[in-house]
C-alpha cells in the first residue's frame, strides 16, 4: 500500500466537537467492558441461576460456554454491521449496534432463570449473548472509524487512543456497582435476586449513550464520500472477494490484530487467571492487584497513541509483540514470586511423578472443559494441575495401575476427581503451601499497595499492562488507515474482531488447558508467545507503516 502525504498536523487542543465525538464513540466501549467484567465476575452466579439443572461444576462451564459465544460471533457481526457501515453511514450503523448491545444486557436483568420457566432461559440468554456479540462486531469498528474520520491530520493515533482506555472505565464501574450492591445487600440476596441490579442499572448508561449519539452528525469523510456517489454498492465483495484489499485484511489480522489479541489477553485476563487459579489469590485481591495496574498504565493507551502519530504504528505495535514474547516467562515467574513465594519453592524442590500404563493415560488437553476424565491416571494429573502441583508423567509396565510419587516416595492414590487427601497431604507435607497461606499477597482494602509484596505484584502487572498500551494504543489508528473509505468499515472490523475475540478470547481456557495437559504453570504462555512472534515477523516483512495515509481516499 503507498502512502500519501497529507498536511501538517494541526496545532493547539480538542476542539469542544472533537471532545463530543470521543466521548460519545467510546461509550459504547465502556459498555463492552462493563458487560464483559459483569458476566465474567458473576458467572458462577449465572451458573446457578440459569444452568441449575446441572452439577455445580457443569454449570460453571456452561455459563463460561454461554460467555464464550458472545466472542465467537463477534467477526460475523463485523461482517454485518461493517457492510451497513459502509452502505447506509457510521452515525446510525452504531446507534443500532449500541441499542442492542444496551438491550441485550438489561434484558439478563429481567430474564427469569431456569427454575421458573426451564430450559427457556439457558436458551434466551445464550441468545442475548449472541446478539451482543454480533453488535459489538460492528461496535469498535464504528467507533474507531468515526473517531478517526473526525481526526485532524498528523492526530489520529491520539483521537483514536481514547477509545482504548474505556476498558478500565467499565472495569472500574462494573466492581462499583458489584461491591456496592454486595454490600447494601448482603451475600445471600445478592446471589438470590441482587445480582440483576448491576445488568439493569446498564440501562442508564444505555440511556445517556443513546442521547449523545443522536446529537452526532455523519462522518465528515464518508459524507462527502457519498455526496460524490463514490460509495460502495457491494462492500463485502469488494472487501473479501477483491485480493487486492483481502491481502491487506489477512496481513492487518496475522501481522497485527492477531498478537495485539494475545498480548492485551494475556496482560489482563490471564494475568487474573493465572492470580486466582493458579497461585490462589483470593478474588478480592486479585481484581484489585490488577485494577491497580490497569489504572497506573491506562494513560499509556494515549501516550503510545500520540508516539505513533510522531514516528509510525508499526515500530510501536510489533516492539509491543517482541518484548511481549521475550518477557512473558520472567515476569510471570516473578509474580509467582512475590505472590505466592512457598508455592515458587515447592515448584523448584518439590519432584511429583504420576506413573501409569501409558495405554490409561490420554490427552487432557480440554480447553472448553466439556470433556469428562474417567481414567485413574488422567483424573491424577487434572487434580494436581488444579491444585498448582508441577508434575511430570512416567510410564510403568503394561497392565500397572496408577501411582504418584512424591520426592520419591509413592502415595496411595484414590481414584476421585476432586478430593485426594493422601496426595494432598504429601505434596503439602513436601513444601506445596497450604490454602490461605500466609505468604500469599492480600489486600484488606483498596489502598493496601504500599504493603511491599502487594506492590512489588502491581508492579510486575504494570509492566504487562504497558505491553498491552504499546499493542493497543496504536491499533485503531493503522486498521482504519489500512482500507480505503468506501469499505473501511467492512475491512477492518473483521481483523479486529478475529485477532481479539477469537485469538485473544479464547487464550485463557486454552492456555489453561495447556497447563493441565502439561504439568508446568508457565506453559500456557507459550500460545501468547508463539503468535506474538508470528505477528511480529508478518508485520516487519509485510505490513506497511500508515501513519501519513490519506484516509479521505475512496
Amino acid at each position: 500500500m503507498s502512502t500519501i502525504a497529507v498536511a501538517p498536523a494541526r496545532t493547539g487542543g480538542m476542539t469542544k466537537d472533537e471532545r463530543f465525538v470521543i466521548l460519545a464513540s467510546s461509550l459504547g466501549t465502556v459498555f463492552e467492558w462493563y458487560d464483559f467484567y459483569l458476566y465474567g465476575s458473576l458467572a458462577s452466579i449465572i451458573g446457578a441461576q440459569f444452568f441449575s439443572a446441572y452439577p455445580p461444576a457443569t454449570r460453571d462451564i456452561f455459563a463460561l460456554l454461554a460467555f464464550a459465544a458472545g466472542f465467537l460471533v463477534r467477526p460475523f457481526g463485523a461482517i454485518v454491521f461493517g457492510r451497513i457501515g459502509d452502505i447506509v453511514g457510521r452515525k446510525y450503523t452504531f446507534l443500532v449496534t449500541i441499542l442492542i448491545m444496551g438491550l441485550s444486557t438489561f434484558i439478563v436483568g429481567l430474564l427469569p432463570n431456569a427454575a421458573t420457566i426451564g430450559i427457556a432461559a439457558p436458551i434466551i440468554l445464550i441468545g442475548l449473548r449472541l446478539l451482543q456479540g454480533l453488535a459489538l462486531g460492528g461496535e469498535y469498528g464504528g467507533a474507531a472509524t468515526y473517531v478517526a474520520e473526525h481526526s485532524p491530520p498528523g492526530k489520529r493515533g491520539y483521537y483514536t487512543s481514547f477509545i482504548q482506555t474505556t476498558a478500565t472505565l467499565g472495569l472500574f464501574l462494573s466492581l462499583i456497582v458489584i461491591l456496592f450492591t454486595r454490600t447494601i445487600l448482603g451475600e445471600p440476596e445478592f446471589a438470590a435476586w441482587g445480582w440483576r441490579i448491576p445488568f439493569l442499572v446498564s440501562v442508564l448508561l444505555l440511556g445517556v449513550s443513546v442521547w449523545i449519539r443522536l446529537k452526532l452528525n455523519e462522518s465528515p469523510v464518508f459524507q462527502k464520500m457519498k455526496d460524490e456517489g463514490k460509495s460502495s454498492k457491494a462492500p463485502l465483495t469488494e472487501a473479501f472477494a477483491n485480493w487486492g484489499n483481502a491481502k491487506i485484511v489477512l496481513i492487518a489480522l496475522i501481522g497485527g490484530t492477531m498478537g495485539q489479541g494475545v498480548v492485551w489477553y494475556t496482560g489482563q485476563f490471564y494475568a487474573l487467571f493465572f492470580l486466582q487459579s493458579i497461585l490462589k489469590v483470593d478474588g478480592y485481591t486479585s481484581n484489585l492487584l490488577i485494577a491497580w495496574s490497569l489504572l497506573f498504565g491506562t494513560g499509556f493507551f494515549i501516550f503510545f497513541g500520540w508516539l505513533s502519530d510522531k514516528i509510525g504504528r508499526k515500530p510501536i505495535i510489533l516492539t509491543g509483540c517482541l518484548i511481549a514474547a521475550l518477557s512473558f516467562f520472567p515476569i510471570f515467574r516473578m509474580i509467582t514470586s512475590n505472590a505466592n513465594p512457598a508455592l515458587e519453592k515447592a515448584i523448584e524442590t518439590v519432584k511429583v511423578e504420576v506413573v501409569s500404563d501409558p495405554a490409561l493415560c490420554g490427552d487432557l488437553f480440554n480447553p472448553v472443559g466439556t470433556r469428562v476424565f474417567t481414567a485413574p491416571c488422567d483424573t491424577a494429573r487434572a487434580y494436581l494441575a488444579q491444585s498448582s502441583v508441577k508434575y511430570s508423567t512416567a510410564y510403568g509396565p503394561a497392565g500397572s495401575g496408577v501411582k504418584v510419587v512424591v520426592n520419591g516416595t509413592e502415595v496411595p492414590y484414590v481414584d476421585a476427581k476432586t478430593s485426594n487427601p493422601a496426595v494432598l497431604a504429601a505434596v503439602q507435607g513436601a513444601g506445596y503451601p497450604k490454602a490461605g497461606n500466609a505468604d500469599i499477597v492480600k489486600m484488606s482494602n483498596p489502598f493496601d499497595i504500599f504493603k511491599p509484596q502487594a506492590a512489588a505484584v502491581i508492579g510486575l502487572l504494570f509492566i504487562l499492562v504497558l505491553f498491552v498500551t504499546m499493542v493497543y494504543g496504536p491499533i485503531a489508528a493503522m486498521l482504519v488507515e489500512l482500507f480505503p473509505t468506501r469499505i473501511r468499515y467492512t475491512s477492518m472490523s473483521l481483523p479486529y474482531h478475529i485477532g481479539n475475540g477469537w485469538f485473544g478470547g479464547l487464550l485463557p481456557a486454552t492456555a489453561f488447558a495447556i497447563v493441565a495437559s502439561t504439568g508446568d504453570i508457565y506453559a500456557g504462555l507459550w500460545y501468547p508467545i508463539i503468535f506474538a512472534l508470528i505477528t511480529f515477523v508478518v508485520g516487519l516483512i509485510f505490513m506497511p507503516e500508515t501513519k501519513n495515509v490519506d484516509i479521505g481516499r475512496s
